[in-house]
């Protein structure tokens, strides 16, 4: 009985809703973070690349 109350409460999509108002925030700043990474790295190799010599 336990499982089938667990089941139904999933379904209904609460728990979804309130994990992602819940977090967000640090979804959100994570995001960034990795954006800001992949732009660091894209323009060093350009950067390497041109002032090779």
């Amino acid at each position: 009985m336990e499982n089938s109350v667990n089941l139904s409460q999933m379904s209904d999509g609460k728990e979804n809703y309130s994990f992602w108002t819940k977090y967000k925030k640090h979804a959100t700043s994570e995001l960034l973070l990795y954006g800001i990474m992949i732009l660091g790295i894209v323009l060093s190799l350009i950067a390497f690349s041109i002032f090779k010599d």
